[in-house]
């Protein structure tokens, strides 16, 4: 039987001595002692945490699925289950790539028997291994989170700074050979009108090198430093800020100076040539942005050909991600015939469904106002009910704790009658004429995204969809709510300018 071998180990494991040569070991014993043929073999230190994105394990699979039938695969041999996964969704990959291809999961440590029984105990050890993957993931969470409460940052210190771990009282220290480069870049950046490259050139003529092997700043490394909290005595974490206890090295005012440059240059005005570009698309293999490129042609005849290109902007691709590359017009045509999928198919249609929809927004309209009316209408009850009290409590018939408790019973009636009014029904009284405007931009948006400019286009975009998506021969578009209704109405699903 031809079988491929999976091993996989976390750093941490890896430092405990749970070796992926010690698995792969194991497996080649136990496929020579059953007589199998191991056609294959995959290893990887990656992590199974939550959300991680294990491109090893999801290349593994893909490639077992395409080579299943070729190579007569019958089983993929893991060392244990928790081996390959450590969440139910891995587990149900690995039956569907049973299902599918015939590729048996077996494992050298476990085993889990035949028919339902079997399937059982497989379920069940995959739900423990969840369990530990989720319970260990919390712990170093916890764990994370104590260190940044206690003023610390619980990983590698960022450029400036030294980790000095046995040192309790500073585990984080600043590194003097480094210092004044910060400092520099920082003050460079807030004196002086420069871009990132103009910025990297001035450290390197002044002497100022990122490592001696690679003396030239990068764009990407000054961004991050330049927009890093860390350098004012911050932690940000998860949204949250800390106070750290590390010695600053940048002064606030300067920081802040830079970040008000970072943000009034952070708009790409793009060229003009490659509307297109500058992240509106996205590819849907890798998530790496869409760029754009010009390919001047120059004929026989002397005068010179353009054409405009827009492909996936990631330069270090895998196997298996397809080339994504496509013609400008092409593109062009694939985002009008999406928006045209947001138009409903004849007038009469269309007029029926903007009827229908003004007349349930002015039901709305109607039951608001019925409600804010009832609602006035108790908080004056209210307020009278708090007179009469206050005048019975001043002729005396009631005593002041009776009234106290009864005032304050009142008051808080009132103060929630209040806060609806105030909450639920600050409202614009022309949504009806806006709801329409809305309906009636997506039925055009085609033809408004054909005939407008680049600035139009984009807006027009983001306010229909949340993602735009490139495939090798497909725009997948997600929709902003309501719009996915619309698209969800029978269309032709399009690719390069085609339906099928």
């Amino acid at each position: 039987m031809n079988i491929v071998s999976w091993a996989r180990v976390s750093s941490r494991e890896q430092k405990e001595g749970y070796s992926l040569d010690a698995q792969a070991r194991a497996i080649r014993d136990k496929a020579q002692k059953e007589g199998w043929k191991v056609v294959k073999e995959f290893s990887v230190a990656e992590s199974a945490k939550r959300g991680a994105d294990r491109a090893e394990f999801k290349n593994m699979l893909a490639w077992v699925r395409q080579n299943a039938k070729r190579e007569n695969i019958k089983g993929l041999v893991c060392h244990k289950l928790d081996r390959a996964c450590r969440n139910m969704r891995d587990a149900v990959q690995l039956q569907l790539l049973e299902d599918e291809c015939g590729v048996k999961p077996l494992f050298v440590d476990n085993q889990f028997g035949q028919g339902a029984a079997g399937q059982f105990s497989f379920n069940i050890m995959a739900s423990v291994a969840q369990y530990y993957s989720d319970n260990l993931r919390e712990e170093v969470t916890k764990g994370m989170l104590e260190k940044r409460e206690q003023g610390w940052l619980a990983a590698r210190a960022p450029y400036g700074y030294l980790n000095d771990t046995p040192d309790r009282n500073e585990p984080i220290k600043p590194d003097p050979a480094r210092v004044p480069t910060v400092q520099r870049i920082f003050e460079l950046y807030a004196q002086a009108n420069l871009s990132f490259e103009a910025l990297a050139d001035t450290l390197l003529r002044e002497g100022y090198a990122h490592y001696p092997s690679n003396p030239r700043f990068y764009r990407t490394t000054l961004s991050y430093i330049l927009n890093n909290r860390f350098y004012i005595g911050e932690i940000v974490w998860h949204g949250r800020v800390f106070q750290g206890k590390h010695k600053p090295l940048v002064g606030r005012d300067t920081f802040q100076v830079c970040q008000d440059i970072l943000k009034g240059k952070n708009r790409r005005k793009g060229d003009s040539n490659l509307p297109l570009a500058g992240g509106l698309l996205r590819c849907k293999y890798c998530g790496q942005a869409v760029t754009g490129e010009l390919i001047r042609k120059r004929l026989k005849d002397g005068s010179v050909r353009e054409h405009v290109y827009y492909r996936c902007g990631n330069d270090v691709q895998g196997p298996e991600h397809p080339t994504v590359r496509w013609r400008g017009d092409s593109l062009e045509t694939a985002i009008a015939a999406q928006l045209n999928t947001l138009k409903l198919p004849t007038p009469e249609i269309t007029d029926w469904f903007r009827a229908a929809l003004r007349a349930a927004l002015a039901d709305e309209g109607r039951f608001n106002r019925e409600k804010q009316a009832a609602l006035r209408k108790r908080q004056t009850e209210l307020q009278a009910r708090r007179d009469r009290l206050l005048d019975v409590f001043l002729s005396g018939a009631i005593e002041k704790d009776i009234y106290e408790s009864k005032a304050a019973e009142i008051r808080r009636d009132l103060d929630g009658v209040t806060r609806q009014l105030t909450e639920e029904f600050t409202v614009n009284t022309d949504f009806v004429e806006m709801a329409e405007k809305v309906f009636n931009l997506t039925q055009k948006a085609a033809d408004t995204w054909l005939g407008s400019n680049r600035a139009v286009r984009r807006e027009l975009l983001d306010v229909l969809s949340l993602n735009r998506e490139l495939t090798d021969t497909k725009l997948v578009v997600t929709w902003n709510k309501p719009f996915d209704a619309l698209a969800e109405q029978p269309k032709t699903e399009n690719g390069r300018g085609g339906g099928i």
